[in-house]
C-alpha cells in the first residue's frame, strides 16, 4: 500500500490529529506551491475544525490551481450547500461525479478541462 500524503492526511484526520495533519498539508504546501492536493487536503481539515469559510477558501485555491482536480470542486459543491449531503473527498475515487453520467469533461480555449453538467 502507497503512502500517499492523502492516505497519510486521512489517517490523520480520523484519528483527530489535526496538528499534526496541518504540519505534513503545510510542508507538501512548501514544497510543491503550485499543487492543488494540499489545498484541497487542507480545506477538509479545515471543515473537519468547523472553520468554514477558510475551508472554501482552500477549496478554490485547489481548483484555480487545478480545474480539471475533480475532488477540489466535488468539496466546494458539497460544502457550499447549506445542508452538505455526502462525504468529503480526500481522492477522485471518494468522487461520485466522477462516473456521474451528469457531467462531462469539456475544454475550454487554453485547454483546460472542465467539469460542466450535462
Amino acid at each position: 500500500m502507497s503512502n500517499t500524503l492523502e492516505e497519510r492526511c486521512r489517517k490523520l484526520i480520523l484519528q483527530r490529529k489535526f496538528e499534526q495533519c496541518q504540519k505534513e498539508i503545510g510542508t507538501a504546501m512548501a514544497e510543491n506551491p503550485h499543487w492543488a492536493i494540499p489545498h484541497n487536503l487542507m480545506g477538509i481539515l479545515m471543515e473537519k475544525e468547523s472553520n468554514h469559510i477558510l475551508a472554501m477558501k482552500h477549496f478554490r485555491a485547489a481548483y484555480a490551481l487545478d480545474p480539471t482536480y475533480v475532488p477540489a470542486r466535488y468539496n466546494m459543491e458539497q460544502y457550499g450547500q447549506i445542508y452538505p449531503t455526502g462525504k468529503c473527498a480526500f481522492t477522485e475515487e471518494d468522487c461520485p461525479v466522477k462516473n456521474d453520467q451528469q457531467f462531462e469533461l469539456v475544454y475550454d480555449e487554453h485547454h483546460v478541462g472542465h467539469f460542466v453538467r450535462k
